[in-house]
């Protein structure tokens, strides 16, 4: 039997991919998590095959659940899927380490391949399968592309955003300034600026609502995310919301 974890903060989500997979004699749906905390915590004890995790979750998203699993549950494979599909989504899903990265809108006779496939072993990237060792090579051509892409040299790999500047960036969302950020955090507001700096070059836009833009699109923040409970601005325009 396949064992399979399911996250993903919506129940009903949850349940039409619990049918589908329970459509397949070999496949046993063995939990299901709401959040990336309570699936990690859940992985360490049911040790599933596969967890089938959506990119955007509370508390901990997609993309940290599945390096933390990396790390934590070395034997079970992740499945990311998304209902937001960026240019840049396939790479940081690959490169934080999952088995494949599929949009919402797959089929149920593709998912439940997806499924026997990583089972054993494989990756599924694009329409193409792969075994461990190409993916690195995979992942270093795409490195190299996103950089020149970028504006910069082969040699200059594309870095995404490190945890710090992440969180730094999802309080701007909800529109904490900069001296709100280093009350927030325990630290120096000047450390708040550099850390800012560091964003706005790394994504390569001009200011801190395009950076948040930036990362609403490729699915790092939530929607839900924006503005704040206590009456703060948002840093998105109203007509993103």
């Amino acid at each position: 039997m396949i064992k399979v974890l399911l996250v993903d903060d919506h129940p009903i989500y949850r349940q039409g991919l619990r049918h589908i997979l329970e459509l397949n004699e070999n496949i046993e749906v063995v939990g299901e998590a709401s959040n990336g905390k309570e699936a990690l915590e859940m992985a360490k004890k049911l040790s599933p095959d596969i967890a089938i995790v959506d990119i955007n979750l509370p508390i901990m998203d997609g993309l940290q659940l599945t390096r933390y699993l990396k790390i934590h549950c070395p034997n079970t494979a992740v499945i990311l899927i998304t209902g937001f599909d960026a240019e840049y989504q396939l790479f940081h899903a690959i490169k934080a380490g999952a088995a494949a990265y599929f949009t919402k809108e797959i089929e149920p006779e593709k998912l439940l391949k997806a499924v026997e496939m990583v089972a054993q072993g494989y990756y599924l990237i694009g329409e193409e399968v792969l075994k461990e060792p190409a993916v690195a090579h995979w992942l270093i051509g795409e490195f190299e592309r996103l950089a020149v892409e970028l504006g910069g040299e082969p040699g200059n790999l594309f870095k995404p955003l490190s945890a710090r500047e992440l969180e730094i960036l999802r309080l701007i969302a909800k529109g904490y300034s900069n001296k709100q950020i280093a009350h927030h955090l325990g630290i120096k507001e000047q450390t708040v600026k550099n850390h800012l700096t560091s964003i706005l070059r790394k994504l390569a836009v001009n200011d801190r609502t395009q950076a948040v833009l930036y990362a609403v699109r490729r699915g790092w923040i939530r929607l839900e995310e924006l503005g704040g409970e206590d009456g703060r601005t948002p840093a998105i325009p109203k007509g993103m919301r």
